[in-house]
C-alpha cells in the first residue's frame, strides 16, 4: 500500500503557504513536489521556505507532472472552478479552498466534470475538522442533548478585511458567514429550508460604499424545524469570536472562544483572563492541518471525502439566499435560489 502522496501545490498566498508548512513539515504521508503562483517570485519564495523541488508561474506543470497524484488549489476565487476542472482532466485528485466559485451554474460544471473524471474532491471548510465543534457535532448526533430545537453561531471577525478584497469578495454572505452556513448544516446534520437575514454597516462606512454590509443577523428554518441563528461582524475589538450552541430537548451543548490559556485570575477589580486568539491561523491552527491529513488518507486509502463537492455548492446557495432576504426584506426559501 503507497504511504505517501505525491501533490502540487498551487497558489502561493496566505492560505497556500500555510498548506504549504503543513504538507511540508507536519504530515508524514504527504509528499510536496511543487508549487506553482501566477506571481513566479511567491512561488520561489515558498519553494525556498518549505525546501520544495520546484516552483512554476504556470499551474499547467503541475498538472502535466504524471508523478503529481493530487493537487491542493489556493489561487483567487474566480479561478478555482477552472482549476477544478483542469485538474480533474488530468486526472489529479483534488482539495480546493473555499467558495468553488460564486457562480452557481459554474459551480455545478465543475462538479460534473470531477464526477466525469472519477476523482475525488474535498472542499476546504475547516471548521468541521476543529475538535470543539466536531464535538459538538458528535453530541448532537449521538442524540444526547435529545431532540435539536435551537442552534446559535456567533462568528466576528478581529479587523474588516481590505476594502480592495471587500469589493471582489461577493459580499459578507458569501465571504464571511459561507463557513457559518457550512456549520449550521455540519451541526444539525439537516438542511435548511428558509433563511431571513438583516443586517447593516456599522463598522466602516468605506464597505458600505463599497457595496456590502459589515454586520449582519441571520435567521435559519431547518427542513426539520430546528430554528438557528447566525450573527457576523467584521470587527469585534476582543478578538476573534468564534462560538456556538445547539439547544435540544434534553440539554445542549457550547463551544466557547479557544484562547492562548484558561488560567482566570481574580483580585479586587474582578475576574480576569485571556482575551480569545486574534487572527483564524491561530485559532484554527489544528483544523488545517486535520483537513489535510483527512484529504490524503481518503485518497491512500480509497475513501469519500468528508465535505463534498456539494457541500461546497450548498452554503454558496444559502449566501445568496440570505443576499436577496437582505435586500428584499423578507424570508427566502432555498428553492428560490437553486
Amino acid at each position: 500500500m503507497t504511504t505517501q502522496l505525491n501533490l502540487g501545490l498551487i497558489g502561493a498566498g496566505r492560505i497556500g503557504r500555510l498548506h504549504a508548512e503543513n504538507l511540508a513539515y507536519r504530515i508524514p504521508t504527504a509528499r510536496l513536489l511543487a508549487v506553482s503562483d501566477i506571481i513566479l517570485p511567491a512561488a520561489e519564495k515558498a519553494a525556498a521556505d518549505f525546501g520544495l523541488p520546484a516552483a512554476y508561474e504556470d499551474h499547467r506543470r503541475i498538472l502535466d507532472d504524471p508523478n503529481i497524484q493530487a493537487v491542493i488549489i489556493c489561487s483567487s476565487t474566480d479561478t478555482h472552478a477552472q482549476m477544478i476542472e483542469e485538474a480533474a482532466a488530468a486526472g489529479k485528485h483534488i482539495f480546493c479552498e473555499k467558495p468553488i466559485h460564486l457562480n452557481i451554474d459554474r459551480i455545478e460544471q465543475a462538479l460534473q466534470a470531477v464526477d466525469a473524471a472519477g476523482v475525488k474532491l474535498q472542499i476546504g471548510f475547516n471548521r468541521r475538522f476543529d475538535p470543539n465543534f466536531r464535538r459538538a457535532r458528535d453530541v448532537v448526533a449521538s442524540g444526547q442533548i435529545g431532540e435539536p430545537h435551537l442552534v446559535r453561531i456567533t462568528s466576528r471577525d478581529p479587523e474588516p478585511p481590505p476594502l480592495a478584497y471587500i469589493k471582489v469578495s461577493g459580499g459578507i454572505f458569501l465571504d464571511q458567514t459561507i463557513h457559518d452556513f457550512d456549520m449550521a448544516r455540519f451541526l444539525i446534520g439537516d438542511e435548511v429550508e428558509e433563511i431571513y437575514a438583516t443586517g447593516g454597516v456599522m463598522v466602516d462606512p468605506a464597505i458600505g460604499e463599497a457595496g456590502d454590509i459589515d454586520t449582519t443577523l441571520i435567521t435559519l428554518r431547518y427542513q426539520s424545524g430546528v430554528l438557528g441563528s447566525i450573527d457576523n461582524s467584521r470587527k469585534a475589538v476582543y478578538g476573534y469570536d468564534q462560538r456556538v450552541e445547539v439547544f435540544g430537548s434534553e440539554g445542549m451543548v457550547i463551544v466557547g472562544n479557544a484562547k492562548p490559556d484558561t488560567a482566570m485570575i481574580a483580585d479586587r477589580s474582578g475576574e480576569h483572563s485571556a482575551l480569545p486568539l486574534f487572527f483564524f491561523v491561530e485559532r484554527y491552527t489544528e483544523s488545517y492541518l486535520n483537513e489535510l491529513n483527512e484529504f490524503i488518507d481518503c485518497v491512500l486509502n480509497d475513501r469519500t471525502p468528508p465535505v463534498s463537492g456539494r457541500d461546497g455548492l450548498i452554503p454558496v446557495v444559502m449566501g445568496y439566499a440570505a443576499k436577496k432576504s437582505y435586500l428584499e426584506h423578507r424570508p427566502v426559501k432555498l428553492s428560490e435560489i437553486r
